[in-house]
């Protein structure tokens, strides 16, 4: 690495840093422009789902406990910001990782050139970023993150990531998730009497430990199927930008 590339990878990871950790919006926009002046990354489109998931699975994590939903709401209310944070930057990663793969755009170039004509490419916005009709290109996708999970080391370097992350960001807010819970009254109605309990402590620490072990598990699983989706979508505008 010479002593520019040192200097933009410090600055790069300066930003990445100050966005992550102190919600800095401005790192971001910079951060935004710079691949942008580099790499000339203009489709940026990543998707904020990962919160959903983590209120719909925890939501069936605790079926059977009363109050599950809300749990599940607040939980995603409480965390959702750091979350798109962190996904906003995964794709960003993974998106400039996949424009930057030459030796895989040019053999995406070959299979691109066999189904579309010169003009067609020329034309066209997307090119198999969210179409699958074709096998060939199917295989090639499986192939090419099969590899990639055998020879990178992204992977490794993802999940430490977000397991830091989640200890220094996630997991406190989550171990004092009753702070946040709405306090919940408990009508109990039979014959005799009418009862209300006024019951805001919810969860046992045993309980907070599981919910973020298992929101930490959910977050690597989509966080290596968006660093999927983001590298595709790099690597497909790098072959376009060829004929624009």
């Amino acid at each position: 690495m010479t002593l520019n590339e040192k200097t933009y990878a410090n600055i790069y990871e300066g930003l990445k840093r100050n966005f992550l950790y102190e919600n800095d919006l401005n790192s971001i926009h910079i951060l935004i422009n710079l691949y942008d002046i580099e790499d000339n990354i203009r489709n940026i489109y990543p998707k904020y789902v990962t919160i959903q998931y983590i209120k719909n699975n925890i939501s069936r994590f605790l079926k059977g406990r009363e109050g599950n939903s809300l749990i599940a709401s607040n939980l995603g209310e409480l965390i959702h910001e750091d979350i798109n944070r962190l996904e906003l930057l995964l794709y960003l990663d993974g998106y400039k990782k996949g424009y930057a793969d030459i030796k895989n755009a040019n053999l995406l170039e070959k299979e691109a050139v066999e189904i579309y004509d010169i003009n067609t490419l020329y034309h066209r916005k997307y090119l198999f970023q969210f179409d699958f009709s074709n096998q060939n290109i199917n295989d090639f996708k499986e192939e090419l993150f099969k590899n990639l999970k055998e020879t990178d080391d992204y992977y490794k370097y993802l999940d430490d990531l977000i397991i830091y992350y989640c200890n220094k960001i996630i997991e406190n807010k989550i171990m004092n998730l009753n702070n946040y819970l709405d306090s919940q009254l408990t009508i109990k109605c039979n014959t005799k009497s009418l009862v209300i309990n006024d019951n805001p402590d919810l969860l046992s620490d045993n309980d907070l430990k599981s919910i973020y072990q298992e929101v930490v598990s959910i977050i690597i699983k989509n966080s290596n199927r968006l660093f999927k989706d983001a590298y595709w979508n790099g690597l497909n505008d790098r072959v376009l930008k060829r004929y624009k």
